[in-house]
Order: C-alpha cells, then structure tokens, then sequence
C-alpha cells in the first residue's frame, strides 16, 4: 500500500514536542522525508533519535525561526541536500500571556515574532523553489483563539488572527501557481503548553467543548497529514477549526 507521503520532502518547525513532534512522525510513518526544525537543540537531537524514522529519512536542524539569515541557511541547505522542498509546516510558536493592562512590550513583540514574523520568514525563504515547480504545500498553524480571541491572550490572538490572513492572502496569490496554502486552527490540545494552566481552568475548557475533553497531538497531526497530501489537492485558503466543537 503507497504511503500517503512517499517521496515527500517535509520540513516540519517547532518539531522536538507538541503538535509538531507529532505531525514530524505521523509524515514519517506516511512515507515523507521529515526534516525537524527547532531551538531545543536537545530536544531535537532526542527525537532524532525515535525509532519510528526510517534511516535516511530524518534531518534536524537547530532553528529559531525569528533569525531570518538562519532560516534562508536552513532552507538553502534542504534544498542542496534533496533537490526541493515539497511541504513547509509552519508550526513553531510560544505564548506569553498576561491582561492587556499588565502585558509588557517584550512580550507582545517576542510573540508577534515568533508566531507571526517565524511564518513569514520560513514561507519566504521556501517559496521561490516551489513556484519555480508549481508545486508546494505551505501549513500554518494558526488557533482558535486566532478565530474567537481569548482573554489574556492579545498577544497570541493577534499572531493567529495575523497568521489566518496571511493564509489566505497566499493562498490568493500562490493557487494559481499551483501551491496550496491552508491553515490549521487547533482547540485546547495536551500538550506541555497547558502545563501551567490550573485544573479549575482546564476543567472548565473540557466542559466548553462539545467532546467534554482535550484534544491530543495525533488528532492535530492527523490534519496536516491530509492537507499535506495529494487528497486535499482542491482544499486551498481554509482555516480548518479542529477544536471537538468548541466554538458552537
């Protein structure tokens, strides 16, 4: 049976834990040469070494997607090492939260450049070599807090509101050059990010969902597996909300 993915090359950001760990194995299993992206140099030298990867099938490097000649290297050098780049994952991202009257510049600006300006770079330095193909994948994660906003989270919102916009503004200007641009609007999912929220609050997020649970990463990757394969070719400028009905 053909993999979904065979042949596939996949670079996956913000892929040591989380929904992208996650999404960089599920792509592995369906045949794709994954390339992992992150700044945890630790956690990515680790999760090279998760024995689901076929050998000669992973790739890590150590990225901050807010450094943009650091990106240009990266993606430059997946290109010399395969030829093209098929799928961008665009799923590195952080929260700072606070209210709006005790959120610091910092916090907003690292936000803002992480989750927002991190997209623009990679889908940049990515970009030139999938027109020249008239042929790409471009996956940005967005929220459903970058749908409905979230109290404590101007920060956040406005990345994933911003995200979403640029989703659909690429997927305007790169569909007919045959890439396809989408984006995924994840609900509250089990991973270290919830750590630090309270179970009171974690429990009123469960009984706000229509499931009455969280989400876990392999329903998320599960997602961009289909958006990224050759069964979504007509799916181009959606933000997929994959949040158990949290928003009805």
């Amino acid at each position: 049976m053909t993999r979904v993915l065979h042949d596939k090359v996949a670079i996956v950001t913000g892929a040591a834990a989380g929904i992208g760990q996650a999404t960089a194995r599920r792509f592995a299993k369906e045949g794709a040469t994954v390339v992992l992206c992150d700044r945890a140099e630790d956690a990515l030298r680790q999760e090279a070494e998760y024995a689901g990867y076929e050998s000669g099938k992973v790739l890590t490097y150590v990225l901050d997607v807010t450094k943009r000649q650091q990106v240009e290297d990266t993606m430059q050098d997946v290109r010399k090492r395969f030829g093209r780049i098929d799928v961008l994952v665009n799923n590195a991202g952080i929260t700072h939260d606070a209210k709006l009257t005790r959120m610091t510049e910092r916090q907003f600006d690292q936000v803002i450049d992480v989750n927002l300006k991190g997209v623009f770079n990679c889908t940049q330095a990515v970009v030139d070599g999938m027109l020249e193909r008239a042929s790409g994948v471009i996956l940005n994660a967005s929220s459903v807090v970058g749908l409905y906003g979230n109290f404590g989270q101007t920060n956040y919102s406005a990345s994933k509101f911003g995200v979403i916009g640029m989703t659909k503004t690429w997927a305007r200007e790169l569909g007919p050059k045959g890439i396809r641009v989408n984006a995924v609007c994840p609900g509250f999912v089990a991973t270290d990010i919830l750590k630090t929220v309270p179970d009171s609050v974690l429990d009123g997020i469960r009984a706000a969902c229509w499931l009455r649970r969280l989400g876990n990463p392999d329903e998320i990757a599960s997602v961009y597996t289909f958006l990224a394969n050759d069964d979504a070719s007509f799916v181009n400028g959606v933000a997929l909300e994959v949040s158990g009905g949290l928003s009805l």
